[in-house]
């Protein structure tokens, strides 16, 4: 299935200049969507992931149902002062801004087996935060998974001591 084909661009959003990448079209598509999850599940079926943490909001659209196709949990890693109960926070560089992320602090176990999940990796601000904040629960990561590389801002390049895999490049 060639999944291009549901990505919609919009131009100049959040702001001008941006290349917004638009997954909302894919979502809306039973058999695009499903043939995404099970495409990034069959990434990482055969390492034993016993965590799948995306954060906010895109990542808990692609992490909770391949956390579920995977037989494993879900963490959220959620904007400044979301989640109720006791958190570790982390703060990044968006290449239009900056933000804070928190997960809660029981959420993962020492050596827990942990793959992260976002619809996109840009300049790899957002998930290098989501990593610093798993590895400081001492969650073991198995893996990163996209649906979509932004190639040209060289996310990768922050995040090359991981195993980084994405179904689109752009």
């Amino acid at each position: 299935m060639d999944i291009k084909e549901f990505i919609r661009n919009v131009p100049d959003f959040p702001r001008k200049g941006i290349q917004f990448k638009d997954i909302t079209p894919l979502l809306a598509n039973g058999q695009a969507l499903r043939f995404v999850i099970k495409s990034l599940a069959d990434e990482f079926r055969d390492k034993d992931i016993e965590l799948v943490v995306g954060p906010e909001a895109r990542g808990f659209l692609i992490g909770a149902p391949l956390a579920y196709e995977l037989g494993a949990g879900f963490v959220p890693v959620r904007k400044e002062g979301k989640l109720p109960y006791h958190t570790l926070k982390g703060e990044y560089t968006l290449e239009y801004g900056e933000d804070k992320l928190e997960i809660h602090t029981d959420s993962i176990k020492k050596g827990q087996k942990v793959l992260i999940v976002d619809d996109l990796l840009a300049t790899g601000g957002t998930i290098k935060t989501v990593v610093d904040l798993v590895e400081k629960l001492e969650g073991n990561i198995v893996g990163l998974a996209f649906l979509i590389e932004l190639g040209f801002l060289e996310g990768r390049k922050v995040l090359a001591r991981y195993d980084v895999r994405s179904l689109l490049e752009f």
